[in-house]
């Protein structure tokens, strides 16, 4: 979906833009193609710049509870320096790349509900107008599908996934947020935990897996967090035993839950955070575990995998048409702090 606009700055008579993404899901640190279409106003107008924003809807944790707003996490200037005549139309491709850490937005073709778009800037005469905004589909790369697909094998079921503010300290991270895929656990590891999030941070080396379990609180005590950090390549995916691998970390996370007295914090959004190194599990009274979004989306584990249906709520259609309205809306706030 596109939103076309009337460069608003400029009054009635400006150009307008709408940019088109070339259909399909992009995967993190791959390219993103596209035309930014223009069309001339009334008269002849100088354009200085067009600039892309990739914007995500991120959470973020107060005193007061939490709350959720845009973050724009990357810009690129893909043209301007000349003249748009009255009434002429010009296309002006462009090819960017993604940051690595691109959250996940789909699986085999079914929507997560994580809101990603790519907004336009024009800047015309010394006046800017973000006057285009388009929903951005990522997939996983083949390693974040693998570990996926051995979730669901094993017996995971995906909850919901979301965005949250912040930093995870110890790790490589580079964007202002990560994601976090929350799945129930499979039979086996009911008894133990209500749940377990997964967090990916991809480089273009390798990625590092980030698995989270909370723990059931027995009568006497409360229940905390136990955490893992894994790293991975991206190369040779398909020879590795995936179900093996994953089931061993699953089983690395659980066992070792108990095995820390102390209550150190993972320390989400804390810049200040201990570092935690591969294979290292720390645990505390966080209680920071949310539901994501609302999306009414379960993956399910088949012989083929992880099945992804949609059993009611905001289904993917509808967080594309929820991307206009939460962004658009989102803008003079976002315009008011960078002044």
């Amino acid at each position: 979906m596109v939103f076309k606009r009337l460069l608003g700055s400029l009054g009635v008579g400006g150009p307008t833009v709408d940019t088109v993404l070339d259909p399909g899901a992009v995967l993190p640190g791959g390219d993103l193609n596209g035309q930014v279409q223009l069309k001339g106003g009334s008269g002849d107008f100088d354009i200085e710049h067009i600039t892309l924003e990739l914007v995500a809807r991120a959470e973020a944790e107060h005193e007061d509870g939490e709350s959720e707003g845009a973050v724009v996490f990357d810009r690129f200037t893909v043209g301007g320096g000349f003249r748009l005549a009255e009434g002429e139309e010009r296309s002006v491709p462009f090819s960017v790349t993604l940051p690595w850490e691109t959250p996940i937005t789909e699986l085999y073709g079914q929507g997560l509900g994580i809101v990603l778009g790519v907004r336009t800037e024009l800047s015309v005469a010394g006046a800017k107008d973000k006057g285009d905004l388009d929903a951005l589909a990522v997939g996983p790369l083949p390693a974040q599908e693998a570990i996926l697909e051995a979730l669901g094998q094993l017996g995971f079921g995906f909850r919901s996934a979301d965005l949250e503010y912040g930093h995870i300290g110890g790790t490589g991270q580079q964007l202002p947020f990560y994601q976090e895929i929350e799945l129930t656990p499979s039979p086996q590891y009911a008894h133990a935990v209500n749940e377990i999030e997964l967090t990916f941070l991809s480089y273009p080396g390798g990625m590092e897996v980030i698995l989270e379990a909370d723990k059931r609180g027995g009568l006497f005590s409360g229940g905390h967090d136990s955490v893992t950090r894994f790293t991975v390549g991206h190369d040779g995916v398909g020879h590795q035993d995936w179900n093996a691998l994953v089931d061993g970390w699953i089983k690395q996370l659980v066992e070792h839950r108990a095995s820390y007295a102390s209550h150190t914090s993972y320390g989400h959004g804390d810049p200040h955070d201990s570092a935690h190194g591969q294979g290292d599990h720390h645990h505390g009274h966080d209680g920071h575990h949310r539901s994501g979004p609302g999306v009414g989306t379960v993956v399910a584990a088949g012989a083929a995998g992880l099945a992804v249906g949609v059993v009611g709520g905001m289904v993917a259609a509808e967080v594309v048409d929820e991307v206009g309205d939460f962004f658009e809306g989102d803008e003079e706030e976002e315009e008011g702090d960078e002044g």
